[in-house]
């Protein structure tokens, strides 16, 4: 255990969230679930008390509105807005042993790999020629893979160029939990939103699936978030693992340990992920979840999380099927990956990306996917991903889809982060509608870009007869400021933002 935890709270409120779940006093009251849902609609968020009745409700038509009120309340604020990113795997060393992932310390069956600067440098430019701008860089935790480590590698993907555009403007992080002043080396170069999942927050099952490594110490990690704050990191992003435990608890204790971070830092978590365990190499528990979680459920809880944060972003990876992905960014997320690839050099790997683009992408790929489907390296050991994805589909095929068959504007912005916007500045704006003014303009600008030196011509026109109604729907005076700078980006200059 780290010294520095030993004596900190464990502020999940495990007795609250179980009284909550409880059936003592739940009559499944359809005018009380429209109360409720009439203040979410009111921006208001919700307790874990009333997020728990939305979760507990077997009336059909409150089940309805609750997929429906979600819906509309995003729309509300978030407009018809969807920002893009990659993931980029920077190392597998792993020296924690987790028994649903594939990187755990006893897995021979994986080919442990860490990007040399020049591999690092290689995926970031076939990023960067797909169009992406925004990346979130993963590791694994080794001890030898420290913070001044990890810097060098944030300060190599946002050195690295491609074409005459090509430009990653957004390094976030997913890496083990840092000493404050860990987190203050990646704050001074540059990190967007430092992103750490407790995985779940149920503490028996916390020990019984987390047996060996720093990771065991579950108050180390529950305070990560804490302790990036301290640093100056003000955009932090939690998140629960799906399959582990009840999955009704993990969206209560996420809700718990958002209001924590309000309490102590003054701000919220900037975004919320949910991962559903899927398949991996030498991993037994990912491919048996014992807390399985269908998708009906999981569309509910997408809702009820949307619901109870209304301005923080749900993000969703490329673990589920297109079509739930989908019906899910319906409900609440605001955030996706596209054309992911879950190991170290996985989209230089041409062979690998041929043969993910070939898998079944149909609905039932949630269950069909196989760690049979990872990559055999030339050693002969299988060069295990840390997961199986769901949706195999490329870059331009996302946007196309939703952009002409859902009406959704792709953003790649990261002005907010470069401007200031961040933290407790960025939820004040949100919360007064501030930011719309800010977000909806800057998507025009970013999508524009990615149509002029990325898109396929079908995705060009459908992006273009977008852009069309959506500078009809603006106020004259910023119709006519957006006009003028989309027809300097048409001329060649790239990354403007109000």
């Amino acid at each position: 255990m780290h010294h520095s935890t030993r004596h900190l709270p464990d502020f999940i409120d495990n007795s609250r969230i179980e009284n909550a779940l409880s059936d003592t006093g739940f009559s499944d009251d359809p005018v009380a679930i429209r109360d409720i849902l009439a203040k979410a609609d009111a921006k208001a968020g919700l307790s874990m008390e009333e997020a728990a009745c939305l979760l507990k409700t077997q009336n059909p038509e409150s089940v309805q509105a609750i997929l429906e009120t979600a819906s509309r309340l995003k729309k509300s604020i978030y407009g018809n807005r969807l920002v893009l990113f990659a993931p980029l795997y920077v190392t597998n060393e792993c020296c924690n042993r987790c028994l649903y992932c594939g990187f755990q310390d006893t897995n021979a069956q994986l080919e442990r790999r860490t990007l040399t600067d020049e591999e690092l440098r290689e995926e970031v430019r076939i990023l960067e020629s797909q169009g992406q701008k925004r990346l979130l860089l993963v590791y694994g935790e080794h001890p030898t893979l420290g913070a001044e480590w990890m810097a060098r590698t944030m300060r190599t993907v946002y050195e690295t160029s491609s074409g005459d555009y090509g430009q990653i403007r957004r390094v976030n992080v997913n890496c083990a939990p840092l000493s404050v002043e860990g987190f203050r080396t990646l704050k001074a170069e540059g990190i967007g939103t430092y992103q750490c999942f407790q995985e779940t927050y149920h503490r028996p099952t916390y020990a019984a699936m987390h047996l060996r490594g720093p990771k065991s110490d579950y108050l180390w990690r529950l305070y990560a978030l804490h302790r990036a704050m301290e640093a100056g990191i003000d955009d932090v992003g939690i998140g629960p693992l799906f399959g582990l435990y009840n999955p009704d608890f993990e969206v209560l204790a996420t809700l718990n340990h958002a209001a924590q971070l309000e309490k102590d830092c003054g701000v919220g978590p900037h975004t919320v992920s949910f991962p559903r365990l899927e398949p991996a190499l030498g991993a037994h528990v990912a491919s048996r979840p014992p807390h399985a979680l269908s998708d009906a459920h999981f569309t509910r809880i997408v809702a009820v999380l949307r619901l109870a944060l209304p301005y923080t972003g749900l993000i969703l990876s490329t673990r589920e099927s297109a079509d739930l992905r989908t019906r899910l960014i319906e409900v609440g997320v605001s955030q996706i990956s596209a054309a992911s690839r879950t190991y170290p050099g996985g989209y230089a790997d041409a062979e690998k990306a041929t043969k993910r683009l070939c898998s079944c992408s149909n609905a039932d790929s949630h269950s069909q996917n196989t760690p049979e489907q990872n990559h055999v390296h030339a050693t002969g050991k299988p060069e295990a991903q840390q997961f199986a994805t769901g949706d195999h589909r490329t870059l331009d095929e996302v946007v196309h889809d939703i952009v002409a068959n859902h009406g959704y504007l792709p953003s790649w912005c990261t002005a907010c982060y470069r401007a200031g916007r961040t933290g407790d500045h960025f939820m004040d704006l949100a919360k007064t509608g501030g930011i719309q003014k800010f977000c909806h303009p800057n998507s025009l600008l970013t999508f524009q870009e990615y149509l002029l030196d990325y898109a396929t011509a079908q995705t060009r026109e459908a992006g273009e007869q977008l852009i069309a109604a959506e500078l009809a729907g603006q106020p004259e005076s910023r119709r006519l400021k957006l006009q003028a700078m989309l027809e300097r980006i048409r001329n060649g200059e790239r990354d403007l933002y109000i």
